[in-house]
């Protein structure tokens, strides 16, 4: 019975590296096809004299002639899809890796994206991370490229720091917790939250987490301290402390996770690992406090908004822009240091 089991085993696993390698095949030869398509009909709309009524009416058409040769899958906003693919991605080299290793789905949900930059961090971090459609639809959705730029807005120009950048976010999106909007709430729900969600958590952080441990103790001769999260990024090489704060970022909050770090730093971090990272994950902070505190100049601390829903697209780059002008305007104000 073993014998067949094992027998039975192979040939399955024959079956389904088949089918995988005839989907792969089939996906590449589609995408292919409507790059082309898209190619095609931007060729097209070229010897229109009147670009935008002829492109419409010639797509319209196209539409109704290909559904009725081939069936669904052809209609205007399809057509209008293939178009963008084409360009977005003039070059047929880049064409081939996109077919190899993205699905149309995929490509799909990256050409709507507003600018080329976050198309190709898109691009990367779906082949990178391995992302499954719906999880790159989140990734857009959430705005995760532009929360990561907001951080180097926020970065003091450290060399160091900013090769932290492409780790951090700001905000963090975290409506899977499914934590209440609004009231008052506890740390320890908000930790049990996160540890409840925690596969969701480790996506949102971004690439290369891993969890460590909750509620680590790290003790001195004479006390103990308890650090909420600790997780391993093994991109960075260094441990990553995170302290979660339900209430509005205060400068005790700011020198507490100072001396997490350094303590951690000390007690915890091997040899061959890079200084501890420290992210504190609150409700709300006052950049004037940012700006006069260690984090400013520190460069391991840094200090982030979460949010307890999903917000819509307009409302979290509302959001990240209004922050932007913030930190902008408070970096225009001279330090205390140099008057």
């Amino acid at each position: 019975m073993t014998e067949l089991t094992a027998f039975h085993a192979d040939i399955k696993n024959i079956l389904e590296q088949a089918r995988g390698k005839a989907r792969s095949a089939v996906n590449a030869a589609m995408v292919e096809a409507y790059w082309l398509i898209g190619q095609r009909i931007v060729q097209e709309e070229l010897q229109g004299q009147h670009k935008a009524q002829y492109g419409t009416r010639l797509m319209q058409e196209l539409s109704m002639a290909l559904t009725a040769d081939f069936g669904k899958g052809f209609s205007y906003a399809n057509l209008y899809n293939f178009r963008q693919f084409y360009r977005v991605f003039p070059d047929q080299q880049i064409l081939y890796t996109l077919c190899r290793e993205l699905s149309w789905s995929h490509l799909r949900l990256i050409i709507r994206t507003d600018s080329q930059q976050a198309i190709e961090y898109y691009c990367k971090e779906t082949r990178a991370q391995n992302w499954t459609v719906r999880q790159l639809e989140r990734h857009i959705q959430t705005k995760d490229y532009q929360r990561l730029l907001s951080t180097q807005t926020q970065s003091s120009g450290s060399a160091n720091k900013a090769a932290h950048l492409d780790f951090i976010k700001d905000p963090y999106v975290l409506e899977f917790l499914q934590l209440p909007e609004s009231g008052q709430l506890k740390e320890s729900q908000l930790e049990q939250a996160i540890i409840d969600e925690l596969q969701k958590f480790l996506l949102e952080l971004g690439k290369g987490f891993s969890f460590v441990a909750r509620q680590m103790r790290i003790s001195t001769e004479t006390s103990h301290f308890f650090l909420d999260l600790v997780f391993y990024n093994y991109l960075l090489k260094c441990f990553v402390i995170i302290d979660l704060k339900t209430g509005k970022l205060t400068h005790q909050d700011i020198g507490q996770m100072d001396m997490y770090v350094r303590m951690f730093d000390d007690l915890k971090r091997g040899e061959d690992d890079n200084p501890t990272i420290g992210i504190i994950l609150c409700d709300s902070k006052d950049e004037t406090v940012v700006k006069y505190s260690v984090i400013k100049e520190s460069q391991q601390l840094f200090a982030s908004k979460y949010q307890r829903v999903l917000p819509t697209e307009e409302e979290l780059i509302a959001e990240i822009e209004r922050e932007k002008r913030l930190i902008g305007a408070l970096q225009d104000l001279p330090d205390a240091s140099t008057e």
